[in-house]
């Protein structure tokens, strides 16, 4: 009886948790969506020569949109209690595998279509199963997340360059880097993935059981799984979920240079995905995220950035101002958090 007990107060423990965070959380976002909203009519005044064209609008969209695709799975790995620092390895680790599939003298690979899938699907699923590593760290050894994916982000840069044994990869290769500069109606096609990622995960945030155990487990991971909630599964499904979108980004990544360089694809990566996270109003803290905010946030940080190298402003203090933005961002959590 005692036992059932438990189970039962879990199961009501684990939404009193997370019901609340949702509207703060969404207050939050609603904060950053009215800043960039500003930061939109600051440039539409002061920058309209500019910011109000066809190309700015582009090149904007090309730069946030890889930044978007690693922030949506890093929301829900932050949602979970967790953190993944090895997503810019990840990218480069994918990023080195595709053009050694695309660019191969296999005879399977050289038939029509099916070279530039396999350049597409390997690198994905690999990067997934990388991400799966972390989460088995994670779950199975009980390492705190920051030290189970420092792993990587210390070695996956040194397999990418092993795997490229160090050279730079250039190729041309039209069809196949569609990913990266290929358009629909003039839409970059990269910003269309972004958007349909940010679509399919808010969805399935909002109105899946999955969803609710990713909350639940970073609300109350203890609780959670006394309501029966597989704490281990969905914590390693959440970290899988990051590699592969990690994966995706780095292909993006180098479909737009027409290169894959294993030192600089997704450098630093990890720190523009988790300020977009802090900024866009997902709690560091788990047990609460909203990925349309995440998509916010990174909007945000881009524009600043865009408008200060506008500005004659250096990339430098660029950074600087992202630093103190990801700052505000945690103040206000800590504000809004009881």
């Amino acid at each position: 009886m005692a036992n059932s007990g438990s189970t039962a107060a879990a199961r009501t423990a684990a939404p009193s948790r997370t019901s609340w965070r949702p509207r703060a959380g969404y207050a939050q976002t609603l904060g950053a969506g009215a800043f960039l909203a500003l930061l939109i009519l600051y440039n539409a005044l002061f920058n309209g020569d500019v910011f109000l064209n066809t190309q700015s609008l582009r090149l904007n969209l090309t730069q946030v949109a890889p930044i978007v695709i690693v922030a949506v799975g890093m929301t829900l790995v932050v949602a979970t209690g967790g953190i993944d620092l090895s997503v810019g390895s990840v990218m480069a680790i994918a990023g080195a595998i595709a053009p050694l599939i695309f660019l191969s003298d296999a005879s399977l690979l050289t038939l029509p279509f099916v070279g530039g899938a396999l350049a597409y699907a390997v690198p994905v699923l690999i990067a997934g199963l990388f991400g799966l590593f972390n989460g088995w760290l994670v779950t199975a050894f009980r390492l705190q997340p920051i030290i189970a994916t420092l792993v990587l982000f210390v070695a996956g840069r040194g397999v990418a360059q092993v795997i490229t044994d160090g050279r730079l990869q250039s190729f041309r290769e039209p069809d196949w880097q569609f990913i990266g500069l290929g358009r629909v109606f003039g839409v970059p096609f990269q910003a269309i993935l972004m958007l349909c990622v940010v679509g399919v995960a808010a969805w399935g945030m909002r109105s899946t059981t999955f969803g609710r155990y990713v909350l639940a487990i970073g609300g109350n991971a203890a609780a959670a799984r006394l309501a029966g909630v597989p704490v281990g599964r969905v914590t390693a499904a959440v970290y899988a979920i990051s590699g592969l979108l990690a994966g995706l980004a780095g292909l993006i990544v180098i479909a737009i240079n027409s290169s894959s360089d294993a030192n600089q694809v997704g450098l630093n990566m990890e720190l523009d995905a988790i300020a977009a996270v802090a900024v866009g109003g997902t709690s560091l803290m788990g047990g609460r995220a909203t990925v349309v905010g995440t998509l916010i946030g990174a909007l945000i940080i881009q524009l600043i950035r865009f408008t200060l190298l506008t500005q004659g402003v250096g990339d430098a203090v660029a950074r600087v101002v992202t630093a103190a933005a990801i700052v505000v961002g945690v103040l206000v959590q800590r504000r809004r958090t009881p």
